[in-house]
């Protein structure tokens, strides 16, 4: 057994439907600034002015931070206390209301399926359905994401 994940859950622990909390975060302008300095320049994410104009009425974030966060979120609260190996990838990410300064968000993370690999007996397949909301309970942010998850019993029968 690996000695970084012994005591973590593995994946024989997880069940389909099991839903994790993923605390809060809230975003200031700062934030917003900081993010869009190096990684989304465009006005709307640096200037007020440009944003009140824009189609977002107001400062945003970007819709990477939105999901930087949320990532942080998971690990912090879930991610962290299994034997995950890493992610296999996300789909179906919509971007649903602004992420405005001055909001809090927070969420769910859902297993939504949980498949043993054919290939590689070590590992499992968990897909989580994350559903991200602000403080109204508005949803902000929507995405399936895939993660390979260690077996503490790889000789076990699928």
């Amino acid at each position: 057994m690996n000695p970084v994940t012994a005591n973590r859950r593995h994946f024989e622990d997880l069940a389909v439907g099991e839903s994790i909390e993923l605390g809060r975060v809230n975003l200031t302008k700062d934030m917003i600034f900081t993010f869009a300095r190096e990684f989304d320049p465009l006005p709307f994410h640096l200037d007020e002015a440009a944003a009140k104009a824009s189609l977002l009425g107001g400062l945003a974030s970007s819709g990477w931070q939105t999901g930087a966060l949320s990532l942080r979120m998971l690990v912090d609260s879930f991610l962290s206390g299994i034997a995950a190996a890493g992610g296999l990838g996300f789909s179906n990410l919509k971007w649903r209301k602004p992420f405005m300064a001055g909001d809090t968000i927070t969420g769910t993370a859902t297993i939504a399926k949980l498949h043993r690999s054919q290939h590689h007996p070590q590992w499992g397949v968990m897909e989580l359905a994350l559903d991200i909301r602000n403080q109204k309970n508005e949803p902000v942010m929507t995405m399936q994401l895939a993660n390979l998850v260690e077996l503490r019993n790889p000789e076990a029968p699928l």
